[in-house]
């Protein structure tokens, strides 16, 4: 098994280095993005076009999007917190910046104790309702280099990528009564901060002889309908990521996804039946 899951990981990062991708759109940090908090802990790199983050005990650090966006996609490279880091959280997500009923899609790293895997926790909430956590460990080293994250986010359905590979999908079930975001825009969020749930419960505390703690972003990419703007471009077929190849995962997508689901995946809320005695209906319909 050990054997089958290195030639393939050795064929997907050959595949990889070949496969086209979709035309992505410059920017500099600036063009898109403002800092929400400790702007001491940011630093710009390479004139505006990468990012560096800082977490110490006096604080973390976090930048939003300028706009808000209503489907579209939005991808950025990162390079996570080498060493010991467990008790931190490095976090790449969208949120609809509404209390009650607010629509959130998660990108959460999850600082770990040195040689242990490192985690990506993805979590859904639509309508309000989330607790849809699950966890993928990473077959690489995401502090050695940078590595591409992204969110496809469409009338289908929402596609969790790690370096084009969909780690997770969310289908839009609404015909059988499951909520699915399409109605709110959210804006693009970035934090670094201490988290006391991250590791074992909060029984891992971070270690702050090895702080400071340094993440890294670059390549910032957002594509997608803003918010306000013309009304016609949610509805618009023409948007690329309406397209259909990218309607649904495509032959190779989804062989690399039932990779991914069972050989990375360490924990799924769908199959928690101490949280979910009965299974969540999203889950029975196929996410």
């Amino acid at each position: 098994m050990f054997s089958n899951n290195l030639l393939f990981t050795l064929f997907l990062t050959a595949f990889l280095k070949l496969a086209p991708l979709p035309t992505a759109k410059p920017a500099t940090f600036l063009q898109d993005f403002r800092i929400t908090w400790s702007d001491s802990h940011i630093k710009q790199l390479d004139g505006g076009r990468a990012i560096q983050l800082l977490l110490d005990q006096n604080s973390g650090c976090g930048f939003a999007s300028k706009s808000k966006y209503l489907f579209g996609r939005v991808s950025m490279k990162i390079k996570l917190i080498p060493g010991d880091s467990a008790g931190t959280v490095t976090a790449f997500y969208m949120n609809s910046d509404t209390d009650q009923i607010r629509d959130e899609l998660d990108f959460e790293f999850l600082g770990n104790r040195t040689g242990q895997p490192y985690s990506v926790q993805t979590n859904v909430y639509a309508h309000g309702k989330g607790d849809r956590e699950q966890r993928v460990n990473l077959w690489f080293n995401p502090a050695a280099d940078f590595h591409t994250y992204s969110i496809l986010w469409n009338h289908q359905h929402v596609v969790f990528y790690v370096d084009e590979v969909p780690i997770r999908v969310y289908k839009n079930n609404e015909a059988k009564g499951i909520p699915f975001p399409k109605m709110q825009p959210m804006g693009v969020y970035q934090h670094m901060e201490q988290t006391h749930w991250a590791r074992g419960g909060g029984l891992e505390k971070i270690d702050w002889t090895k702080a400071p703690f340094y993440a890294y972003y670059k390549n910032f990419d957002i594509e997608g309908c803003t918010i306000p703007g013309p009304t016609t471009c949610t509805s618009n077929p023409s948007n690329w990521w309406e397209g259909a190849t990218y309607q649904h995962l495509d032959p190779v997508a989804a062989r690399r996804y039932r990779w991914v689901r069972l050989n990375h995946m360490v924990y799924d809320y769908c199959t928690d039946k101490h949280r979910y005695p009965i299974t969540p209906p999203e889950c029975m319909a196929g996410i």
